[in-house]
């Protein structure tokens, strides 16, 4: 999976657009970064940049714009309505794409650290990036803000994460986290009651309600305080309003955590208390963009409460969601502007050609793609092949009592087809990376010195181990296609098992021509390096089994169409 994410840097400085400009046109220079949206609040004196991109470009386009702000923003003379400590008051770094919290929390620290030492100022890490408990609220770091700042630097329980503990005074301070991605998304109404919103708003935040007693009057318990009646929803905050250009109410809802509480889970919610309520749902919307994951994931929801496999491609699953949140009905959805995979995708690769554009590019003088890619393409058409079967078993007169486990084989293959269609790009762009690589290092044994040569030998031996890293991963994943195979050459439709027996063949193919890949890149490292017998270990475990396995599932397919 591609990895991207995403970093939110808010600057002080939200009347002076001339300044946020300069600001986000050091992002827009870094190659790899796309910026998604500026949002300056006149009276916060404030802006909100956000950007998305691969983790080193967003490392490094954050870099440059916070150096931006130290020139520009002098925080000396600010004054605004939000609390602010610095230039670039926080930097949250947050996981979109093929990347982990834990991956997100190495990435935050590694830009504070260099925020710190090479701009020269003091930096906070909170939330998932903090360094201690104390220090994972942001409120708790910004506390005292920048007029208290200098002080709190004094006091060695508030030591910086990195830079010195001096105060700067034009700079202040900058808070860099890792946090999870907010889904900023609205439910629509039948109603201009806004009122009636904030019934259904309060039942489903996590924060809750008052509880009323019968007549309608607050209950407060033994100390005076009004008792809180729990809501539906952890990592949810919503509030009711009207909203005067759409002419009618709406729920306003901020999900911290869609790996915890998703779309449809309010949206099901807020339509199942709102009929109670003789008010009905009317759709809803996303503001902003969100993770291609948080769509598939409402998708798949849907489909499986229809009674229908949701082994379905990305496309038809986005579209299910689309329809059931009734993501139009303000206005329209677009997947290809609210997805942030498919507004950070680059140029067409392979995998966008047509069948025959992809054959005759193979059968051209052209040296990639070659059979590392075929390898991959191999592999992708086995996992297609082995979710058609469990599409066309799933729910059919004698097969209903593997519902369960055809779902569940489709919705993994379909994962495993997006990753070896990905892999198809990347065994090419790994050819391309060591080419590169090759004319430096010959450029550098004709002219270059003593330093530069061993530099360029450094990249070459790291361009060879990455063109065997893309193979070995293609092996590797193809071979795990097996057991899903043979589940669905034992269990799945009769009139389709034969279907079965070709992706086994497939995956035989492709782990067996990924090895050749593997194989012909090795032969440029010594047998010594604890590289290569890695390499060859992993591959070898593969190949001594992959011709039995393959076996075992024919062996199964024949038996049934003999």
């Amino acid at each position: 999976m591609v990895k991207i994410v995403e970093c939110v840097p808010n600057f002080s400085e939200g009347r002076d657009m001339s300044v946020i400009d300069r600001i986000t046109d050091e992002i827009k220079k870094v190659k790899g970064v796309k910026l998604l949206d500026v949002d300056p609040g006149y009276d916060t004196n404030r802006t909100v940049v956000t950007f998305v991109g691969n983790p080193e470009a967003v490392k490094e386009a954050a870099f440059q714009a916070v150096k931006k702000s130290h020139e520009l923003i002098d925080m000396s003379k600010h004054k605004g309505a939000h609390p602010r400590f610095g230039a670039c008051d926080v930097c949250p770094v947050i996981p979109v794409s093929g990347v982990t919290m834990d991956e997100c929390v190495e990435i935050a620290r590694e830009l504070g650290k260099r925020l710190g030492e090479e701009l020269d100022f003091p930096v906070y890490f909170y939330e998932y990036a903090a360094t201690s408990p104390e220090r994972r609220n942001l409120a708790t770091v910004r506390k005292g803000e920048y007029e208290g700042l200098e002080d709190k630097l004094k006091d060695p329980n508030w030591k910086p994460d990195a830079g010195p503990a001096e105060f700067r005074p034009t700079k202040g301070a900058t808070a860099v986290s890792a946090r999870e991605f907010l889904i900023a998304y609205n439910i629509n109404l039948n109603t201009t009651n806004h009122k009636k919103a904030n019934y259904i708003a309060f039942r489903i935040r996590e924060q809750g309600y008052t509880k009323k007693d019968k007549d309608g009057n607050i209950v407060k318990d033994e100390n005076g305080k009004k008792v809180m009646m729990p809501g539906l929803f952890k990592n949810c905050k919503a509030i009711g309003w009207y909203v005067d250009d759409f002419k009618r109410a709406q729920i306003s809802i901020n999900l911290t955590n869609y790996k915890v509480t998703n779309m449809h889970h309010v949206f099901d919610a807020a339509s199942e208390i709102a009929e109670k309520r003789g008010m009905r749902v009317t759709g809803s919307e996303i503001v902003g963009v969100i993770p291609k994951e948080a769509i598939l994931e409402a998708g798949i929801h849907y489909l499986e409460k229809q009674g229908t496999c949701a082994g379905q491609s990305e496309e038809e699953i986005i579209k299910i969601a689309a329809f059931s949140l009734g993501l139009s009905d303000a206005t329209p959805f677009n997947p290809k502007e609210k997805i942030i995979e498919n507004l950070v995708k680059e140029d067409s690769g392979l995998v966008d050609l047509t069948v025959t554009g992809f054959a005759d590019l193979l059968a051209s003088d052209s040296p990639a793609p070659g059979g590392g890619s075929v390898a991959a393409l191999c592999g992708s058409l086995s996992a297609s092949l082995c979710s058609m079967v469990a599409n066309l078993t799933y729910n059919k007169a004698g097969y209903k009592q593997y519902n369960d486990e055809m779902n569940s084989i489709a919705k993994k293959m379909q994962i495993k087809k997006a990753e070896l269609l990905h892999l198809i790009d990347e065994d090419t762009n790994a050819f391309n990376i060591m080419m590169d690589a090759m004319k430096a290092q010959n450029k550098a044994g004709k002219s270059g010195t003593a330093e530069e040569v061993a530099l360029a030998d450094k990249r070459m031996y790291e361009a060879n181990k990455y063109a065997i890293s893309i193979p070995l991963k293609v092996l590797e994943t193809t071979a795990e296609l097996l057991p899903e195979i043979k589940t669905i050459a034992e269990k799945g439709n009769q009139n389709a098992v034969s279907d079965a027996g070709v992706g086994a063949l497939l995956v035989q193919s492709g782990v067996k021509g990924a090895a050749l890949n593997v194989k012909i890149n090795l032969m440029n490292f010594s047998k010594d390096d604890p590289f290569y017998k890695e390499s060859v270990e992993k591959m070898n475990s593969v190949l001594d089994t992959i011709d039995n396995l393959v076996s075992d599932v024919l062996d199964i397919v024949d038996k049934k169409i003999s």
